[in-house]
């Protein structure tokens, strides 16, 4: 690929989010905030699911899918990603998610 405006300005932007991640703070932050959109994500999908009965088994699906996606993502193969920050951010993000569906599931039992 030639190195063109562009390109350049793409690398400065990608070492300068690096550098900006590099204090453990910050990555943390992010983390927690992925999280905790997970747990947002987690109550809008099931509300919106909950609303027309006609997309519960859909969306139960489609979460399992995302769900196993991210698992193998993270977890399997012979490379592990999880040295990657955004594969860190999807792991987290499904964490919430799925730590939000389960309580979703005890409010509606009890």
């Amino acid at each position: 690929m030639q190195n063109t405006r562009i390109n350049r300005l793409i690398d400065v932007l990608g070492e300068q989010f690096a550098r900006w991640l590099s204090n453990p703070w910050r990555r943390i932050s992010i983390l927690v905030i992925s999280l905790l959109f997970g747990t947002f994500l987690g109550t809008a999908i099931s509300t919106i699911a909950g609303q027309s009965a006609d997309w519960d088994i859909i969306a139960a699906g489609l979460l399992v899918l995302l769900t196993e996606l991210v698992n193998r993502l993270v977890y399997g193969g012979r490379k592990p990603a999880a040295r990657y920050f955004w594969v860190e951010v999807l792991n987290a993000l499904k964490i919430g998610l799925t730590y939000n569906l389960f309580v979703e599931a005890f409010k509606l039992g009890s």
